[in-house]
């Protein structure tokens, strides 16, 4: 049985003046429904930009779009524009990191919640604004029935976010892909919002995917993790894989980088030395090399020979010349205890 959301080789290119920008270049991945798949990385990395192509938001726009995005069976890359159009809020729906500028600031939130819900479903007015007070309330927005005819910049930030969670969830998408949910918002609230959407995950049972520089929120949600560097998956496996038995230098940066509850705070945090790549240009071979510590030990070949994403073992793929025993011993000798002591 095929997976629900089944993502094979996807490249989303941009041509510019300065040259042809590869945001995504090869990205495979898979999601069956009821799990969360959390995508991290730094910025630039093509996070979004794989989340908006599943979208179907870069069509027509000037891209290169190449590979199979297959979707409860259908294929959308070769879709018509139309044909992903009807898809988006029924099949599909999307959580934006900002939803002070996804969200018209000269209608109602109310209003476009009924708009949302009245392009799939043939009700009148009044039936669908009982169910954007109905979803207004099920994401926790006290007073629904008067909140409804609120604006937008009306609310708080985090009751904006719950907000488009309902206009989202308005439909009872099968995928729902929530890029940066909790970004800007003080922990309180992003403990609240990210219990929301475990909570309403298993009402509808959807297939989730969070988008994310946050290894806390991935922490919390996650079935499986999507390493992104430089256009591209680095490493991806069970939540546990990437946490307990990480193989590639760069996820091991991104641990390191972490704050630790069991640590001083006056203990500075291990970065990622170096920036980065442009997606313009990459560098040649392995994207991760120039700031990896460990690239002298396959000599030339990361900096000449881009490495494949092998699997190392029950579904865990990494990108990375080194062997996989060599990977381990790292990580266990050298790599772990540093991390792990308080």
């Amino acid at each position: 049985m095929s997976p629900f959301l089944d993502v094979k080789d996807l490249k989303i290119h941009f041509p510019t003046d300065d040259g042809l920008v590869k945001s995504v270049d090869g990205v495979t991945f898979s999601l069956e429904r009821g799990k969360t798949l959390g995508i991290v990385g730094e910025s630039g990395s093509g996070k979004s930009v794989t989340s908006l192509g599943i979208l179907g938001l870069h069509k027509g726009r000037g891209a290169n779009i190449s590979g199979e995005i297959w979707l409860d069976g259908e294929e959308l890359v070769g879709a018509s524009q139309e044909h992903v159009r009807g898809l988006r809020g029924k099949k599909m729906a999307m959580i934006f990191q900002d939803p002070l500028s996804a969200m018209h600031p000269f209608y109602t939130v109310g209003d476009q919640i009924i708009e949302a819900y009245r392009i799939h479903n043939k009700v009148s007015k009044a039936v669908a604004k009982k169910h954007a007070i109905d979803m207004l309330g099920r994401v926790g927005i006290p007073e629904p029935g008067r909140r409804v005819d609120s604006y937008p910049h009306e609310f708080s930030g985090g009751m904006r976010q719950r907000a488009m969670i309902a206009m989202a969830l308005s439909c009872d998408p099968e995928l729902l892909i929530a890029d940066e949910p909790t970004t800007a918002l003080d922990v309180t609230v992003q403990a609240q919002i990210l219990d929301l959407m475990r909570d309403l995950q298993r009402e509808f049972d959807s297939a989730l995917i969070i988008i994310t520089h946050d290894l806390g929120v991935v922490a919390e949600l996650s079935d499986d993790i999507l390493v992104m560097y430089g256009g591209k998956c680095i490493e991806f496996g069970s939540a546990d894989d990437i946490f307990y038995r990480p193989e590639h230098p760069y996820t091991w940066g991104l641990l390191g980088s972490m704050p630790r509850l069991d640590r001083e705070p006056t203990e500075r945090l291990l970065p990622i030395k170096g920036s980065p790549p442009s997606l313009i240009n990459v560098p040649p071979g392995c994207a991760f090399h120039p700031r990896c510590p460990y690239a002298e030990r396959t000599g030339d070949k990361a900096r000449t020979e881009a490495p494949a994403l092998a699997e190392t073992e029950g579904g865990h793929l990494v990108r990375c010349h080194m062997a996989p025993a060599e990977r381990r011993a790292l990580w266990e000798n050298e790599i772990k205890p540093v991390l792990e002591t308080p």
